[in-house]
């Protein structure tokens, strides 16, 4: 049996690792946390049995509490707190922002095998994970599909027998437009996604192509392999989720109908490989697989990701929490969709470009970059 605490229970990807578990005898709930859902948690709390729960908003957690009769730990330290002391032997990180980097870190120094759908962790705080991982002897098992299909491609074969790294990309809904005709997109456009239903901020980050950015960050450090060597190309139809070049010449594809709880299956049962009841993809039934080459000229935040990338120390966080506030304020209807990136390329000029050795240093560029865009938001310089 093995024991899950899932973070971001409420959100989608925490919805599906709960239909994943229930469908599974092998896997136990036994901790839930999430941001301010209380009736999202005390649901969950109810299906699952899990005896511990965490609320980030201790008002929230407060409310959960008096419904369930039973403790439910609360504020801003409470995730954190749940990943690192739950007697759980995976933790998967749904969280949605940089607030999942420090949960990702506790739950890795105590020896856990960390379930990451948390991108930011690795994009903001890579370095640090990684060196958590090192120390707590816990697996970092990718739920996003497009590192989950890489690992699978990579198997064990080590970064010098890895000639390349394909990352796919859907295109998002505005695929093939002109950077000209994304002025006006409205937010009910951004988030008519073609393929994979997400949540707000992470549909609007495919609508950029930021996310694939933010993926290629995640595949630098997950898989040893220069930034050089990893690519992005457009595949509209999101049947390959990615694919590894060899040294010999051969590239190792993975092929499946999007449906994210097979990566979530995969990274929750891992290395045993439970079943999943998804939609096979039948050879027989004519398809095609279109392939393109990401247009970085209309698509400018997917540029800037790779940018910061390859810049290295605090850029990454400071593109990832820029990007976090300027979507919020395109959700919000005060900003057009083409000033995500200018907001995003403005916080990268004024990042102080120090090395990311430290959870403070990390933090410390977060916080400039959210207080840049909202000086940018609010007229300031």
């Amino acid at each position: 049996m093995t024991r899950l605490a899932l973070l971001g229970a409420t959100g989608s990807i925490g919805q599906q690792a709960l239909a994943v578990a229930a469908a599974n005898d092998d896997l136990e709930v036994v901790a839930l946390a999430a941001g301010s859902d209380v009736d999202g948690l005390c649901a969950a709390a109810r299906a699952t049995g899990a005896q511990r729960l965490a609320l980030a908003d201790p008002a929230a957690a407060e409310r959960a509490a008096a419904e369930l009769g039973r403790p439910v730990a609360g504020g801003p330290d409470a995730i954190e707190a749940l990943a690192r002391e739950a007697e759980a032997d995976v933790v998967l990180n749904a969280v949605v922002g940089a607030a999942g980097l420090r949960a990702s870190l506790a739950a890795l120094e105590a020896g856990r095998d960390l379930a990451l759908a948390n991108k930011e962790s690795l994009v903001a705080g890579g370095p640090l994970v990684l060196a958590a991982a090192r120390a707590g002897g816990g697996a970092i098992l990718p739920v996003d599909s497009e590192h989950s299909a890489l690992m699978q491609c990579v198997g064990d074969a080590p970064a010098e027998q890895v000639a390349s790294l394909v990352i796919t990309a859907s295109g998002g809904p505005f695929r093939g437009r002109t950077r000209a005709e994304l002025e006006g997109v409205t937010v009910e456009q951004a988030l008519a996604h073609p393929t994979w239903a997400m949540g707000a901020k992470i549909t609007v980050d495919s609508a950029t192509l930021m996310n694939k950015g933010l993926e290629v960050i995640e595949a630098h450090y997950l898989f040893g392999v220069p930034y050089e060597r990893i690519e992005v190309v457009v595949h509209p139809q999101s049947i390959v989720h990615g694919m590894a070049r060899l040294r010999d010449g051969a590239l190792i594809a993975h092929l499946g109908h999007p449906d994210m709880r097979v990566p979530i299956s995969w990274a929750l049962t891992w290395p045993r490989r439970a079943p999943v009841d998804a939609r096979p993809l039948d050879l027989a039934e004519a398809f095609s697989l279109d392939f393109q080459p990401p247009d970085l000229v209309a698509f400018g935040c997917l540029r800037l990701a790779l940018e910061a990338g390859r810049a290295g120390g605090t850029a990454p966080a400071a593109l990832n929490a820029a990007n976090e506030e300027a979507v919020a304020a395109f959700l919000a209807g005060r900003i057009g969709f083409l000033d995500i990136e200018a907001l995003v390329q403005d916080a990268l000029e004024h990042d102080g470009g120090g090395p990311a050795d430290a959870l403070q240093a990390v933090l410390a560029a977060d916080a400039a970059a959210r207080e840049r865009v909202a000086a940018r938001l609010g007229g300031g310089a």
